[in-house]
């Protein structure tokens, strides 16, 4: 569930089957009020351009779309005494461009095809408007998919780098507090290689922050971070001393960041 806002109207945004579907129920309100929301709507769907749109947009999409029924409903489209109800053309042809939602955030859907579509029937601006808002929220689930991604290799190299602790720096029989000790102690090199201060350092420096310095690193730092996790249990494998491993991880963090920041001021990392 997304909102975008155009024309000072709010505008929802459903996704279903991995698809962007847009109220038209909403768009509609731009245009008239709410009580007539449903007439923009009805009014639109019986003319014949939109069934021949709407309609092939369904035989390019959907296989499983009633072609015959489609017709029908064509042929009858300009006519005084036809109407169709949204419901109606869903249940009569199978149809899955538009779809109605009942309760919350209830209303007329359309795929964001047939949507954009729609918005003719409100304004030129409002569609080209609802096209650019539309863009932009996308472009903004893109960037938060970009650090989550990165995040998430950060979580991934985080089970590889303790395992590697686990395999060759936790003696045998020895209690789990002392294990936890252990790995406490492990991420501490990572932190005070890459941000200069151990875990509790950061939260003594930071009581008004929730999480720990990691929620709050830099795009830049993540991707170090992750690498220093894959280095450092290549050292471990290799049996290197913990101090010998935070002068070696230390040295080759300030390379890479210097590098990413480099990187960065010339517009290449974003």
């Amino acid at each position: 569930m997304a909102k975008i806002k155009v024309e000072n109207k709010e505008i929802t945004i459903l996704s279903r089957d991995l698809e962007d579907y847009i109220s038209l129920t909403d768009m509609a309100k731009a245009k008239e009020s709410e009580s007539r929301s449903a007439d923009i709507i009805k009014n639109w769907l019986r003319t014949r351009f939109t069934l021949e749109f709407i309609g092939t947009w369904e035989k390019i999409h959907n296989p499983d779309f009633k072609v015959v029924e489609f017709d029908h409903f064509k042929s009858q489209a300009g006519l005084p005494s036809f109407v169709l109800s949204v419901s109606e053309w869903i249940e009569k042809t199978q149809a899955i461009g538009l779809i109605v939602k009942k309760g919350k955030y209830g209303g007329t859907y359309a795929h964001k095809d047939i949507a954009f579509e729609f918005g003719s029937a409100i304004s030129v601006s409002f569609k080209l408007y609802l096209i650019n808002e539309f863009q932009r929220l996308k472009d903004e689930e893109q960037s938060q998919i970009g650090w989550s991604a990165k995040r998430e290799l950060a979580k991934i190299n985080y089970h590889i780098h303790t395992e590697a602790i686990k395999i060759n720096l936790i003696p045998k029989e020895i209690t789990p507090k002392q294990i936890s000790i252990i790995y406490a102690n492990e991420a501490d090199v990572l932190n005070v290689a890459l941000f200069g201060v151990t875990a509790k350092q950061w939260r003594e420096e930071n009581p008004d922050l929730k999480g720990n310095m990691r929620d709050y690193a830099h795009i830049n730092e993540l991707i170090c971070l992750s690498n220093l996790e894959n280095i450092n249990s290549v050292l471990i494998n290799e049996g290197v001393s913990q101090n010998m491993r935070l002068i070696k991880l230390n040295k080759i963090a300030i390379q890479q960041m210097t590098l990413l920041e480099d990187v960065e001021n010339r517009k290449f990392l974003k």
